[in-house]
């Protein structure tokens, strides 16, 4: 009876430090990032999109020859470049906090508690020695369409027409019903009920449904666009920080 508890205190144990070593390792490799770098973004997010963010990765790594790529939620414990052009780190805000430090007292360079405020909620940070007028061409054309996800908050109505309609195999009747759209077959073609003309998916200003967003998809409907917005930018030689 002794045992068990020895034993699952010592595993507590092992875990407790591995959490402690795996967030001072983080903290360590944003330091070494800003040392290497000559400017820090903050930046935000819109329908994030791991994939979209993949890519934005690979567009900051220059010609690194490294095959890694990181996952969105453990962000850069991945990411091991050191030759690229920057380096990306979100999804830990208070490690980054503690990294680029909270106070005057504790900040890592100077100045940079001031960027440490404006980190909370969706942002992160860039790292970087690319010049500043190409990182902010680049961000400001950054924008891909996707597909929205239950709860977003529809931009437009989508209006589905009977051309649109039948174009799908009659096969998906069942599984369009399913999600609520009112179909049929009929003359060997999907049709809406009642010789419907059109059919309402979704609302401006309403909050998408499950469903609506499976409709969207199978309609090829895409109503989320993946983008990142520069909040600011820190000049680590002088500690000057232009907000935008």
């Amino acid at each position: 009876l002794s045992f068990r508890p020895q034993k699952m205190s010592v595993a507590l144990t092992k875990t407790a430090k591995k959490t402690r070593d795996h967030k001072a390792n983080y903290v360590q490799m944003v330091r070494e990032a800003i040392d290497r770098n000559d400017r820090i973004y903050v930046f935000s997010y819109e329908n994030m999109r791991s994939n979209h963010f993949k890519d934005v990765r690979l567009e900051f790594r220059g010609n690194s020859s490294s095959g890694k790529t990181a996952s969105m939620n453990d962000s850069d414990d991945e990411d091991n470049n050191d030759s690229g052009e920057g380096r990306l780190f979100l999804g830990k805000n208070k490690l980054l906090q503690i990294a680029l430090g909270r106070t005057p007292e504790d900040e890592y360079s100077d100045n940079l508690h001031q960027i440490s405020k404006l980190i909370s909620g969706s942002v992160g940070i860039l790292c970087t020695n690319r010049p500043a007028e190409d990182v902010e061409a680049y961000f400001a054309k950054l924008a891909v369409d996707d597909f929205a996800r239950a709860g977003q908050v529809a931009p437009r109505t989508v209006v589905l027409t009977q051309s649109e309609i039948e174009v799908h195999p009659v096969s998906m009747v069942e599984q369009f019903r399913k999600l609520g759209l009112p179909v049929e077959v009929k003359n060997g073609r999907v049709a809406l009920i009642g010789d419907r003309k059109e059919w309402e998916v979704c609302r401006e200003g309403k909050e998408l449904s499950v469903e609506q967003c499976k409709i969207l998809v199978h309609m090829g409907v895409k109503l989320a666009v993946f983008r990142i917005g520069l909040m600011c930018r820190y000049e680590k030689d002088e500690g000057a920080i232009e907000e935008f």
